[in-house]
C-alpha cells in the first residue's frame, strides 16, 4: 500500500483523464442497480478519489476549467430550452415563485445565523444570500425524461435565475459597503451607476448583436463543427461579460441560452450534438469537481461543523420546500409539480463557492475576514446535501408526472395517428434542409421513421444516377442520426417519376409527402415541374412542395393564405398540425389569411393543441387579395399556399392563376404549397373503369378562355 501511495495523486494527464470517464461510465451503472440518481454517483465518486478521500486525483487545473464549462453548459442548456412563449405568458407565476424562492430562504438562514450560529450580520446575510440562489444540478434528470418544456420545469429554472439574479446583486451590494467603508459613500454611489450602466449596455448590446449575428452565421454556413463551435463561442463570451460586469459568468450563459433559444429548435442535429456533449463529458466533469472540494472528514473530526451543516442544510432547504409548495398552491399546480419545483431549487453547487470565496476576499478587521473556515467547510458539506436531496426529489417528481401524464393519455390516441412521412429527394442543395423540415414537422412522441425516396429514370445513365442517390441518401441518414431519428431509405428505379413515388407511397403506407419544388422561368403549368401535376391529381393524399431561399431556423415569420372552405377538407386538421408544430419548433410567429369562419376554427385548433404558438389571424375575403400579400413577405418569412385539387369543396377557379401569380409575385421567396387530403386517409387510390387514370390540369375549354382573354 505504501508503494501504491507513491504514485498518487495521479499526476499524468492521460490516466487523469481515463480515471475521469471510466467514473463517467461506471456511475450510472452503479447508481441504476441501488435504485439512486447516477449524479448523486458522480458527486460521491468526487469524494472518494479527492485529495480529502483516497486522494486518486488531485483536483488540478482541468477539473476547474472542464467543471466551469459543465456549469455554464447546464445552465446554458436549461436556456435553450425554455418555452420562451410560455415564459410570457406565465410572467407573473415566474416572478412570484422567483421572489418566494429567493427571500423565504434568505430571511430563514439569517435569522437562524445570527440567533443560533452566532454570526454577524454580515456574515449572516452573506450565508441567506447563498441559501437564496440555487444550481440546477438536476437538470440533466429532467433531460433524460424529455420534460424540459413541462410547466413546472419552466417555472423552477426561471424562478433559479431570478433568484441567482438577486442573490448576485446582494452580494455585490455587500462587497460595496465594505469598499465604501474605504473610499466613502461617493465610491459606493460610483460603484452601482457603473454596475447598472454596464449591466444596461450587455443587456441591450446582447439582445441587438446576437441575433443578428446568429442569422448571418446560419445562413451562410451549415457546417456541423462551425455551427457547433459559433454556439459555444456565444456562450462562452456572454459568460466572460457578465463575469466582468460583476455577476457570475452562469448568468451569462444562461441569457446566451435564452437568446440563441429560437435559433436552435429542439429537434434539430445542433440541439443534439450540445446535448450530447455537455451531458457525456462536461457536466459529468463539473458534478465530479464538486464531489472532489467536500472534505468529510470534518464531520468527523469537529462535532460544531456537523451542527453548522445540519442548521444551514435544514433551514435553507426549509425555506425552498416552503417557496415550492406554496406556489403549487397558489398556481392550482399537482402535489408531483411541487415536488419538481422543490426538487429542483433546493440544490446548491459552484455558485455557493464563488460566493463563499467573495465572503472570503472581505476583510472585517486586519487579518479577519468575513467568512471563517467553519463557514467554509459548513458551505460545502451544505452542497453535498442538498445535492443528494435534489436529485432524488427531481428523479421521483419525475417520474410521478409521466405516470400522470401516461394516464390522462386516450390509449388509442397514437394508434388513429397513421402519420408516416414520405421524403422525396433528388437534389443535394436542398435535401438536407427537406429533411429538417420533416423533423420538424413529425411527432416525436410517435417515434417512427422517415422514409427517404431518391427516384431515378430507368434508362441508360440508371447506374449512375443510382450510385448518386445512394450517397446522397447516406448523407441524409447521416443527419437523421444526429438528431437521433430513425429513417428509411431506398433508391427507386421507374419509367415515370410520378408512379415511382406513388408505388412507394402505398408501399410504406406513408400518410404525406414532403419534396422540393421544381423552379422553372417560364409561367405555365410547367410550374410545378414535369411530374408533379400527375402526382397530386393521382394522389388524394397531403403534399408538401417547398422551395428554400435560407434556412428554416433563421425565419421570423410564416405567413399562410387559407382558401374557403379550407375547414371542410378531411386533411384540414392535418395541414394545420404541420405548420403548428413547425411554428413551435422554430418559436416563429405564425399568420392566417383567409375567410374569418376558416380563421375561427384555425384559432380553436391552436389554442386547444398549441396554446405556446404565437399565431395572427388576417381577414381575407378574397383569393385576389394573394398579389398585395406580396409586399408583406420579407426575406425571412416563409410563404404558405394551401391549395386545393380540382373537383374539391374548397377548390376555385382563381387556384388556376397560382402559378402565373407565384412565378410573378413571389419570386425569390421561401415558398410552401400544401395539396391537402382530399379524400380522407380511409379511401384508397383505386383505378377503376369509372374513375379516370389520368386527369389534366386544364381542359380544353381553360385553354379556350385563356386565350380569349389574352385577345381583350
Amino acid at each position: 500500500m505504501t508503494l501504491l501511495a507513491s504514485y498518487l495523486p495521479i499526476s499524468d494527464p492521460t490516466l487523469i483523464f481515463f480515471v475521469v470517464l471510466f467514473i463517467i461510465l461506471m456511475a450510472p451503472i452503479v447508481m441504476s442497480k441501488l435504485r439512486i440518481p447516477h449524479i448523486i454517483g458522480m458527486v460521491l465518486a468526487g469524494i472518494v478519489i479527492g485529495q480529502y478521500g483516497l486522494n486518486i486525483l488531485e483536483r488540478d487545473n482541468s477539473f476547474e476549467m472542464f467543471g466551469r464549462v459543465g456549469l455554464y453548459y447546464i445552465m446554458f442548456l436549461a436556456g435553450l430550452e425554455m418555452d420562451m412563449e410560455g415564459v410570457k405568458k406565465n410572467s407573473r407565476r415566474f416572478l412570484t415563485f422567483g421572489l418566494l424562492t429567493c427571500l423565504l430562504p434568505l430571511g430563514l438562514t439569517y435569522i437562524m445565523s445570527i440567533t443560533l450560529l452566532g454570526y454577524s450580520p454580515a456574515a449572516s446575510f452573506l450565508l441567506g444570500c447563498i441559501m437564496a440562489s440555487n444550481t440546477l444540478i438536476a437538470y440533466p434528470i429532467i433531460g433524460r425524461y424529455g420534460l424540459q418544456r413541462h410547466p413546472s420545469v419552466m417555472l423552477s429554472v426561471g424562478s433559479s435565475m431570478i433568484s441567482l439574479f438577486l442573490a448576485l446583486v446582494m452580494i455585490a451590494a455587500l462587497s460595496a459597503t465594505f469598499t465604501s467603508a474605504k473610499d466613502g459613500l461617493q465610491g459606493q454611489v460610483l460603484f452601482w451607476c457603473l454596475f447598472v450602466l454596464k449591466l444596461a449596455l450587455y443587456i441591450i448590446g446582447s439582445a441587438l448583436l446576437i441575433p443578428r449575428l446568429t442569422r448571418y452565421f446560419l445562413r451562410r454556413y451549415s457546417d456541423a463543427v462551425m455551427q457547433y463551435i459559433f454556439v459555444l463561442a456565444v456562450m462562452f463570451l456572454s459568460a466572460a461579460l457578465t463575469d466582468l460586469i460583476g455577476l457570475e459568468g452562469i448568468f451569462g450563459a444562461f441569457f446566451s441560452g435564452l437568446i440563441l433559444n429560437r435559433y436552435i429548435p429542439h429537434v434539430s442535429p445542433l440541439m443534439n450534438r450540445i446535448e450530447f456533449i455537455g451531458n457525456a463529458l462536461f457536466i459529468p466533469y463539473f458534478l465530479i469537481g464538486v464531489g472532489m472540494l467536500i472534505n468529510v472528514r470534518t464531520l468527523i473530526g469537529s462535532t460544531q461543523v456537523l451542527w453548522v451543516v445540519l442548521l444551514i442544510a435544514f433551514f435553507g432547504t426549509f425555506g425552498k420546500a416552503v417557496a415550492a409548495y406554496l406556489s403549487s398552491l397558489l398556481f392550482r399546480l399537482s402535489k408531483s409539480d411541487g415536488h419538481m419545483m422543490f426538487g429542483l431549487t433546493s440544490a446548491h453547487a459552484a455558485g455557493a463557492i464563488a460566493m463563499v470565496m467573495v465572503g472570503m476576499r472581505l476583510e472585517v478587521s486586519p487579518g479577519v475576514f468575513l467568512v471563517d473556515d467553519g463557514m467554509l467547510n459548513g458551505v460545502v458539506l451544505m452542497i453535498l446535501v442538498t445535492c443528494i436531496v435534489s436529485t432524488m426529489m427531481t428523479d421521483r417528481a419525475s417520474r410521478q408526472i409521466i405516470l400522470q401524464e401516461k394516464a390522462h393519455l386516450a390509449p388509442q390516441g397514437r394508434q388513429q395517428d397513421d402519420e408516416k412521412i414520405l421524403l422525396c429527394v433528388k437534389y443535394p442543395e436542398i435535401a438536407p434542409q427537406l429533411l429538417d423540415l420533416a423533423i420538424l414537422v413529425r411527432n416525436q412522441k410517435l417515434k417512427r421513421s422517415v422514409v427517404a425516396l431518391n427516384v431515378v429514370y430507368d434508362d441508360d445513365a440508371a447506374s449512375r444516377h443510382s450510385e448518386e442517390g445512394n450517397r446522397l441518401l447516406e448523407q441524409l441518414q447521416r443527419q437523421a442520426s444526429a438528431s437521433e431519428v430513425p429513417m428509411q431509405s431506398q433508391v427507386r428505379l421507374a419509367s415515370n417519376i410520378a408512379n415511382g413515388i406513388k408505388h412507394a407511397f402505398k408501399e410504406v403506407a406513408a400518410s404525406e409527402i414532403i419534396m422540393g419544388m421544381h423552379v422553372h422561368t417560364e409561367k405555365s403549368a410547367r410550374f410545378w415541374g414535369d411530374f408533379i401535376q400527375s402526382l397530386y391529381n393521382g394522389l388524394s393524399r397531403q403534399i408538401l412542395l417547398i422551395r428554400f431561399v435560407q434556412p428554416l431556423t433563421t425565419l421570423r415569420r410564416i405567413q399562410v393564405a387559407v382558401p374557403s372552405r379550407a375547414e371542410f377538407e378531411p386533411g384540414f386538421h392535418r395541414w394545420l398540425e404541420r405548420l403548428s408544430r413547425m411554428a413551435e419548433q422554430l418559436d416563429c410567429r405564425v399568420q392566417f389569411h383567409g375567410r374569418q369562419e376558416s380563421l375561427v376554427l384555425i384559432a380553436e385548433y391552436i389554442n386547444n393543441r398549441h396554446a405556446s404558438v404565437r399565431a395572427e389571424y388576417t381577414p381575407m375575403e378574397h383569393w385576389n387579395e394573394l398579389p398585395r400579400l406580396a409586399s408583406t413577405i420579407d426575406e425571412d418569412h416563409m410563404f404558405v399556399v394551401v391549395t386545393a385539387r380540382k373537383g374539391t369543396i374548397s377548390y376555385k377557379n382563381a387556384l388556376d392563376r397560382l402559378p402565373d401569380e407565384l412565378q410573378k409575385y413571389f419570386s425569390g421567396k421561401n415558398l410552401m404549397i400544401v395539396f391537402p387530403d382530399q379524400y380522407g386517409p380511409q379511401k384508397d387510390d383505386t383505378m377503376s373503369f369509372t374513375e379516370a387514370q389520368h386527369r389534366e390540369e386544364s381542359s380544353v375549354y381553360d385553354t379556350l378562355l385563356r386565350l380569349l382573354h389574352k385577345s381583350r
